[in-house]
């Protein structure tokens, strides 16, 4: 009888690829489909297209499925949410991601008939083209359809070898994320296996380990860890009933000494209650793209990952911090950091300068950042030209601004035109604010948006990720040793002696400003930019550099101006289109037309071209200038030729608002004859005016 039992199970071994291969998925319906409104496309590549109608049904026969089974659907660029049901019944909705990607339904029993089915997905009331379509029936319920094939990962530093948290991305032959079986699809301390977070095609474990299942088939796998780590790809080939184990290392190459990554903008669907990421799963993707300084900004409360952190085991990998997005119906701001049981600062408040002193009350508050400027929420846009006057920097709602920072970059929430928020920064520089950038991610989900793409490196000892010295790094902040990242490390110094933050005192008649591009194997740039008061003084394109980390080191020899001016760099480069860092597309686009870009910029260097020892700003040089001279033309242009366009479009601001009109004659007369860098302030100014 054993020699029998042993035949037969080596038969069914043998067997077992062509029974696994006989219960392959059947195509339900081949076609991808084009949904959306007609005449009315969201994105570019719709343009000129009809679309295959707003809702989808699609007919097809089938027998009563006496058990679950598993659905299969390949989608692209989803925003807003779409129900998917089958016959009636609600299978579930679209995965909320544009990527590309294949999401799986289980299909309860008897949702099938005998017979004609229908296959609906059912659109929201607001526009959004999608792609959708490849539907394929498994006759097998998820856990088995997912599991044909188990990799076992783990993920190492490669020079420590030690455990890296990481994110693992699959995605099939066609380029799209595919989803993956785990006993552990939830962190949890009770589970054997260590505790990952798991969406389709996304992976995010805290010690570099999982094991998960997948269709039998060819895959492509990477590994990676943010910005500063190198990217591991490996292409798979599984069999059915194989475990294939990997041992993958990852390389640190982006040297940050002296710089702690920070993410200024973190929420957590178990505070916030939108997104997708809990708590825990949050600790994971913090871990997994090499977040150390994360500021927890759920809306209105005060969210300690402090526990969190200690289930989850990365407390070694970053120091959390307590913060708040105080979420108004005239604006958001985070604010950090905050003692433990305080009260939240007032939303209620709309009253920009009473809300401010509401949250400077609050305690530990020390640093205040006005998020995302440009973005509406509850109709209202902070930087609105109603509000704002993008070329002074003037706020024309009222008093000063007194926050200490804004969002220059914001990976969730993505401008159309990605120089925007550098612009209005530009210019409150050279109104006299030392209002200072940062990067953030203002990310909600696990894969959605990455946690920590758009981040902030902050001046601040970085020896010890578990320890960092929280008040120092808020001393950076709010003197403004920060370089806002989304791709690119842009760094800079003047005379190999002054960085971001500092005054450059005692300059020679000709500046040596160098400006230094970093970035990842993985990572390009192409152009590099230098400002002085918000206009382009330099800029360069820059050869790419294949697998280098060092993108460019450029030098240039700037004369000195006769006047105070901020210096600031940018560099750019080609977007990243691998599934693992994919730049996203607009939250609230302004065009059809996206071309996105990686970023890297400074905070500016305050060069003293005086010599009185301090920093003077356009417009205080414009006040100066117009006490002195009056507001009449000829007198006023004449002077304005020593200085700059910025000074030049700051002095039409304090023209205009003593009541003489730079629209009039007397001032389009005594502009016929002035320098180029006049007339283009002047002119600046005045397209910012309304129209009469």
């Amino acid at each position: 009888m054993f020699h029998s039992f042993y035949r037969a199970s080596v038969i069914c071994s043998l067997l077992l690829p062509f029974c696994l291969a006989a219960q392959s998925p059947r195509s339900v319906d081949e076609k991808l489909y084009h949904l959306g409104v007609t005449g009315d496309p969201e994105w570019q590549e719709f343009e000129g297209k009809t679309p295959d109608g707003r809702r989808l049904d699609v007919k097809f026969t089938a027998t009563k499925n006496a058990a679950e089974q598993t659905l299969f659907v390949r989608q692209r660029d989803v925003k807003l949410e779409w129900n998917v049901e089958l016959n009636g019944r609600k299978l579930g909705k679209l995965f909320l991601m544009e990527a590309d990607l294949v999401q799986s339904y289980a299909v309860a029993a008897d949702t099938l008939r005998d017979g004609e089915n229908t296959l609906s997905v059912i659109p929201p009331k607001e526009r959004d083209d999608i792609i959708v379509g490849e539907f394929k029936l498994d006759p097998r319920p998820p856990k088995d359809a997912l599991n044909e094939a188990t990799l076992d990962i783990r993920v190492i530093d490669e020079q420590s070898q030690s455990a890296l948290p990481c994110r693992l991305t699959v995605v099939n032959p066609n380029g799209s994320l595919f989803p993956i079986h785990s006993a552990d699809a939830q962190p949890s301390t009770h589970n054997t296996q260590p505790p990952v977070a798991i969406r389709p095609g996304v992976i995010y474990t805290g010690n570099g380990v999982a094991a998960f299942g997948l269709p039998a088939g060819q895959y492509t796998l990477y590994a990676s860890r943010g910005f500063e780590y190198s990217v591991r790809t490996q292409h798979v080939v599984l069999k059915p009933g194989q475990k294939l184990t990997l041992r993958l290392p990852l390389r640190r190459e982006v040297p940050t000494p002296g710089f702690v990554s920070c993410d200024t903008h973190v929420h957590t669907f178990t505070h916030s209650r939108h997104g997708d990421a809990t708590e825990d799963e949050r600790m994971l993707t913090l871990a997994g793209e090499g977040i150390e300084l994360p500021v927890a900004t759920d809306h209105d409360l005060l969210a300690d990952y402090s526990a969190a952190v200690e289930r989850m085991k990365v407390r070694s990998y970053f120091t959390p911090v307590i913060g708040c997005e105080v979420t108004t119906r005239k604006g958001h701001f985070n604010v950090f950091p905050v003692q433990p049981g305080s009260r939240v600062p007032n939303p209620l408040i709309d009253d920009w300068p009473r809300l401010m002193e509401s949250i400077r009350a609050t305690p530990g508050v020390r640093v205040a950042v006005l998020n995302h400027p440009r973005n509406i929420h509850t109709g209202f846009q902070p930087f609105a030209a109603t509000n704002f006057n993008a070329v002074t920097g003037e706020n024309l709602r009222g008093p000063d601004f007194t926050f200490d920072c804004i969002e220059l970059v914001n990976s969730s929430a993505l401008q159309s035109d990605l120089t925007l928020a550098f612009r209005d920064w530009l210019a409150l520089l050279n109104y006299g604010y030392r209002i200072f950038g940062v990067g953030s991610s203002d990310c909600h989900d696990v894969s959605r948006y990455i946690v920590g793409q758009g981040r902030t490196y902050v001046k601040c000892k970085d020896d010890n990720a578990a320890n960092i010295n929280v008040e120092e790094a808020c001393d950076s902040f709010r003197q403004g040793r920060l370089l806002v990242s989304m791709g690119l490390l842009t760094q800079m110094t003047v005379d190999d002696t002054f960085g971001v933050g500092d005054l450059a005192t005692g300059v020679g008649e000709l500046m040596r400003v160098t400006v230094t591009v970093l970035g990842p194997s993985w990572i390009s740039a192409d152009r590099v930019e230098v400002y002085s008061n918000g206009v382009k003084i330099r800029e360069q394109q820059i050869e790419a550099q294949v697998n280098a980390v060092e993108k460019t080191r450029i030098t240039w020899m700037i004369p000195k101006p006769a006047y105070d001016a901020h210096l600031v760099a940018i560099a750019s480069g080609p977007p990243v289109t691998g599934p693992f860092w994919a730049i996203p597309k607009p939250y609230q686009p302004t065009s059809r037309v996206w071309e996105p870009r990686v970023l890297g910029a400074t905070n500016p260097i305050w060069v003293d071209g005086d010599g009185d020892g301090k920093f003077t700003a356009p417009r205080a040089y414009a006040k100066e200038i117009v006490a002195r001279v009056g507001t009449e033309p000829a007198k006023l242009i004449s002077e304005l030729a020593k200085y700059d366009e910025a000074v030049a479009a700051q002095t039409a601001s304090l023209c205009q608002a003593a009541g003489s009109d730079v629209r009039k004659n007397g001032f389009g007369e005594a502009l016929k004859n002035a320098l180029p860098h006049v007339r283009r302030g002047f002119a600046a100014f005045a397209t910012a005016l309304p129209s009469k």
